[in-house]
């Protein structure tokens, strides 16, 4: 772990996605208070967080448990003038504890996965005021008959990805309604992955000779490889889910 968050340390996001998107999700989201209350679930370093905070007049709860990132995030938003909207928490997503009823938005770009998808619909909908909103990014498959080195590779990392139409029966059973999904454009991966490579480059040299560290950074750059080579077959899906 030494490695990995050497690797992400200061990197303007922790997964992929892009400020266009999240300002595109965002925009779907209908009849708001005039300042909402946003739980943010698995923030990171929030680039999201600060674009969601200069959208709207109320407060974000940005909720990550590697305090570096949470550091990271608060002087970005101090530079951006939105840090009075922002309130960082040091906490797992698997220890949630805020009264029921409490959020106005439940927001995760990247992250719900650690949770689960289908759990964290069924366990985070408590938290939501009646009419309110789940906005959650997930890795989704979306071409069928994956050639084999793609699929073996998603085994290892993925092994319980599903497809769109899987998702949307997930979210039927958990008693959302759907408003929208949308698909990750192909500049949200860059965006993710080019900061990391020139990142990588620079780690190969310092750790040259370091079996450990190269292990680490290979299965980095391995992991960008085959989700740009097989790109078409898979996305990050925008899931735009209202409590009913």
């Amino acid at each position: 772990m030494e490695y990995f968050f050497e690797i992400h340390k200061d990197l303007p996001r922790e997964g992929p996605g892009n400020n266009e998107t999240t300002r595109k999700a965002f925009f779907f989201l209908k009849d708001l208070p005039s300042h909402p209350l946003i739980l943010d679930v698995g923030c990171g370093t929030g680039m999201q967080t600060i674009q969601l905070a200069k959208l709207i007049e109320g407060k974000i709860i940005a909720l990550d448990n590697h305090q570096p990132f949470l550091d990271q995030l608060k002087m970005s938003a101090e530079k951006e003038g939105v840090v009075d909207k922002i309130e960082t928490v040091n906490k797992s997503m698997f220890s949630i504890d805020f009264d029921y009823d409490s959020f106005d938005v439940i927001w995760s770009e990247g992250a719900i996965y650690i949770y689960g998808f289908e759990k964290a619909l069924v366990d985070w909908k408590r938290l939501l005021r009646k009419g309110g909103y789940l906005v959650a990014s997930e890795f989704s498959s979306i071409l069928p008959d994956l050639p084999k080195e793609a699929s073996n590779f998603l085994k290892e990392v993925y092994p319980d990805i599903k497809t769109i139409t899987q998702n949307l029966e997930i979210i039927r059973k958990a008693g959302y309604s759907l408003i929208k999904y949308l698909h990750l454009p192909k500049s949200g991966w860059e965006d993710y992955f080019i900061p990391i490579e020139a990142r990588t480059s620079d780690l190969k040299k310092k750790y040259q000779g370091n079996k450990g560290a190269s292990d680490v950074i290979d299965a980095e750059l391995r992991e960008m490889h085959l989700l740009r080579k097989y790109y078409e077959y898979h996305d990050y899906i925008f899931y735009i889910l209202q409590n009913k």
